[in-house]
């Protein structure tokens, strides 16, 4: 791996300030926790069994140099398991190995790792530090940024969380080499979200760079990946509890949802994320926002980072039921991200059950473009 890297800071007047490292390895870990103060502290690592199996052995090592003890608290792989019951059992192993409010957390993993950790570093003691270690290509440039946690209440997603700045985010782009082509694809999703939303110079320069980004070439991955962290970066720092702009990051999210929820979790959020974003990007057509070439062009764009932009076994119905069980429903309205154009969203109350039944057809495989 090539060893050049990258550092931004994320801050906000003295309410959260916190860097973000993107390295080839772990070795610079104990140097950048060296202003945390992490000698006298105890560091419980959290993680899925997948991501333990990889990386839980090199991590406790490197950061047994610059703390006084290392545990850790692993749990099954999967959405399924991002639970209030998961978080009771991690807050079990912290009460019996006696953590207290000057330890820390360390989330291991993608995104449901990262989520839950900080719920229960929000929730513990009524709130510890905690960092993000995220190793997939999703959590590096999405969840790991901005202080979004939370956990699923009965398959409904994310409707149990809180708002909890990590002490810093630390990106080894070294664990994108194992994780499967499928799940590197995923995260694709977001980042070309970033660039629909916010910045389309961007998004053309992903359309151009495509080839070598699916070769998995680290000097793109790391641009890559360094401007959609800019991007989620001066979001957050405008907008941290979602108030305005950092809004528009649901773009695709309020139908991905559904068809994530509706589909037992078979399908990885990026996945749905990429469903969702055509049913914005259709109804941003329908509205002449965009033109159809545009909204042809995104799915072609979705489809060469080997994203679904089709559903299969669902009916608008129930899709249409589910995106009123969001937790983004404001006042019994759905709140929808559309875009301007290109590079430009905005959030709007007035997406009706008609319009929004169309967008789904149109993404249903069953009756696709018709």
């Amino acid at each position: 791996m090539n060893n050049k890297k990258q550092k931004l800071d994320v801050k906000k007047d003295g309410v959260y300030s916190y860097s973000i490292y993107l390295e080839p390895d772990f070795q610079d870990l104990p140097q950048a926790l060296s202003s945390l103060g992490t000698e006298q502290k105890k560091l419980c690592i959290v993680t899925d069994q997948t991501v333990e199996a990889l990386y839980v052995k090199e991590l406790s090592e490197v950061l047994q140099t610059c703390c006084s003890k290392v545990t850790i608290f692993s749990f099954p792989s999967g959405e399924a398991h991002k639970t209030l019951d998961t978080v009771r059992a991690l807050y079990e192993h912290l009460i019996l190995h006696q953590y207290d409010r000057k330890d820390m957390l360390v989330a291991l993993g993608g995104g449901v790792v990262g989520d839950l950790t900080g719920f229960a570093a929000a929730t513990y003691l009524r709130g510890i530090d905690f960092i993000q270690v995220p190793t997939t290509l999703l959590a590096q440039v999405d969840s790991s940024i901005g202080g979004k946690t939370g956990v699923d209440f009965d398959a409904y997603k994310n409707m149990v969380g809180a708002f909890h700045m990590p002490r810093l985010v630390y990106m080894n782009l070294g664990t994108l080499r194992t994780l499967p082509k499928r799940q590197f694809s995923a995260g694709m999703a977001e980042i070309i979200k970033h660039g629909l939303i916010q910045d389309v110079g961007y998004y053309h320069w992903l359309k151009e760079h495509s080839a070598s980004i699916m070769a998995g070439e680290y000097e793109t991955l790391l641009l890559m990946i360094d401007r959609s962290c800019q991007i989620k970066r001066q979001v957050v720092e405008e907008d941290p509890t979602e108030q305005g702009i950092r809004a528009w990051l649901n773009f695709g999210h309020t139908a991905g949802h559904a068809v994530e929820k509706l589909k037992e979790f078979t399908l990885y959020h990026g996945e749905c994320v990429s469903i969702g974003c055509v049913v914005a990007l259709w109804i941003s057509c329908h509205r002449g926002l965009i033109t159809k070439e545009e909204l042809h062009q995104a799915e072609e764009m979705l489809e060469s980072f080997e994203l679904p932009v089709h559903v299969t076994g669902l009916g608008a119905k129930e899709v249409l039921d589910a995106t009123k069980l969001d937790k983004k429903m404001e006042a019994g309205k759905i709140k929808f991200v559309l875009l301007k154009c290109i590079g430009e969203a905005f959030t709007t109350k007035d997406v009706g059950d008609e319009e929004l039944l169309l967008a789904v057809q149109y993404v249903r495989e069953e009756e696709a473009h018709e």
